[in-house]
């Protein structure tokens, strides 16, 4: 269990920072940008879970928060079979079927979904395009140290931001409905007077 006692530390002054185990790297290393916009995301999704989700969705979020901790856990410690904290194939099994069953009172889309809607689907919007950065910086992470990442990390962040998607369209759901990519629509000129 973590125990703070003290949370400046002044170790970090430089421009480094303490890696999960204990290696010390720039504060602009991809593993740190990958657990910190993991970090971020984990905030987004905190400020979704304050406009009271209906309470099935805020325990769904809630228990995502604690994951989101799990991964940043995991993307902070190099490499893959340890017994270190992982995120497991079961929690990215757990989100496939979180999305099955959000998406599956919803109608199908016939276009892009513009972010928007209640402000709890803005909200989750956003933790979405949070959660792809994420991904994109896993990516990175992979394609410069390819052994020392979870697999599993990557699967997780995928699932997770399409999980995102469904939950902001079913926040929209029976008041208003999607806000739908209308494209060129303005491509006639100006609208405004």
């Amino acid at each position: 269990m973590v125990r703070l006692t003290k949370i400046y530390t002044r170790t970090g002054d430089a421009g480094e920072t303490h890696l999960g185990d204990m290696s010390r790297v720039s504060k602009a290393h991809p593993r740190v940008d990958c657990y910190g916009d993991v970090d971020e995301l984990n905030s987004v999704i905190g400020m979704a879970r304050a406009l009271e989700a209906p309470d099935q969705v805020d325990a769904l979020l809630e228990r995502i928060q604690n994951e989101l901790f799990d991964l940043g856990a995991d993307l902070c410690v190099p490499g893959q079979g340890d017994d270190r904290l992982r995120v497991t194939p079961g929690q990215v099994e757990d989100l496939e079927q979180a999305c099955d069953a959000a998406n599956e009172p919803l109608e199908s889309l016939d276009s892009f979904v513009l972010p928007g809607g209640t402000p709890l689907a803005a909200n989750l919007h956003h933790a979405r395009t949070v959660c792809r950065r994420a991904e994109r910086s896993v990516t990175v992470l992979i394609g410069t140290e390819p052994d020392s990442v979870n697999p599993s990390a990557l699967r997780y962040l995928n699932r997770l931001s399409d999980l995102l998607f469904i939950l902001a369209r079913a926040a929209n759901h029976g008041v208003g409905g999607d806000v739908m990519w209308k494209p060129g629509a303005t491509r006639g000129g100006s609208s405004a007077g």
